[in-house]
């Protein structure tokens, strides 16, 4: 497709002129898909410009980044994205918005349409993704699976060193919890394991179709280097101490350690109380008491 003029793309889309997908604009794509938007995808499409701009704006983006989108749905966000950026790589399971994507993209914003990358795929089954390794992950993902789906991605992608993701409230409180709240929990410790971790403010229902009944929060990562230790035995020592969170880790971590006594011998060698809760412990915490010797029973 030939790239049209600024003053072509502004007349063809007057809604917006980044050539950004209004609410109008989002319900006839939906439209031509025969589209329902189902829970199941967790497909809730953003269609308003500011948050989009503001989106871009507090992901602190370099000309030179690869974003990695998932969940890219109709295609809101990535246009806000590609100019902004070298490359957006948009991981969409459903493959009537993976095929559409690339079209309303070429549509709407030519001059950088050749900047994008679909890949239709479910993000926590990938293993590998084509082209440069992604830099940055920013994306609206999908409620039911954000926290598997970004601990996925900083696991597998270690070149991503920034992320900025749009979830539920709730969890976006829960993944920047720090030690000793109500809402620190697993999301809490794992994400942490990956870098520093922030709330970036709220974005109301009102910003999505189909509107959800909950709002929704944005959460910053900036990767730093892990703990000493290692990942697989730390998360599993926080799945157990958070598995009874209302009991002490002594009692928490009988079954991991092998027995109360083992526990208490461990948690002693790491130099924690036994008598804390999991809620208590940093990231930092769990990954020293890992690494603790196995006691003999």
């Amino acid at each position: 497709m030939a790239v049209t003029s600024e003053r072509t793309l502004l007349s063809t889309h007057p809604e917006q002129p980044e050539g950004l997908l209004g609410p109008a604009a989002i319900r006839e794509l939906a439209q031509q898909l025969g589209l329902r938007p189902t829970k199941t995808l967790g497909q809730n499409f953003l269609h308003d410009a500011n948050t989009i701009r503001r989106i871009v704006r507090t992901a602190g983006l370099r000309p030179d980044d690869v974003v990695l989108e998932v969940g890219p749905g109709l295609g809101s966000l990535t246009l806000g994205l590609l100019p902004a950026t070298a490359r957006v790589l948009a991981v969409e399971i459903d493959p009537r918005l993976a095929d559409l994507l690339p079209r309303t993209v070429a549509d709407r914003r030519p001059d950088v349409a050749d900047r994008l990358t679909v890949v239709t795929a479910d993000a926590l089954r990938i293993q590998e993704l084509p082209g440069p390794s992604p830099t940055a992950l920013v994306a609206n993902l999908p409620y039911n699976v954000a926290v598997p789906v970004l601990l996925h991605l900083l696991e597998l992608l270690p070149t991503l060193d920034r992320a900025l993701i749009l979830v539920q409230a709730e969890v976006a409180e829960r993944l920047a919890a720090p030690p000793g709240g109500s809402a620190y929990g697993v999301p809490s410790v794992k994400a942490a394991w990956y870098g520093e971790v922030r709330r970036a403010g709220s974005v109301g229902r009102k910003v999505f179709w189909p509107e959800p009944n909950v709002d929704s929060g944005l959460v910053a990562l900036v990767r730093r280097p892990p703990p000493p230790g290692d990942r697989v035995a730390t998360f599993a020592v926080v799945d157990a101490a958070f598995a009874m969170r209302r009991k002490s880790l002594r009692a928490a971590l009988a079954r991991w350690a092998g027995s109360p006594a083992a526990a208490e011998a461990r948690l002693r060698a790491a130099g924690i109380d036994p008598a804390l809760r999991g809620e208590q412990l940093s990231v930092t915490d769990f990954a020293r008491l890992a690494a603790t010797d196995p006691v003999e029973t």
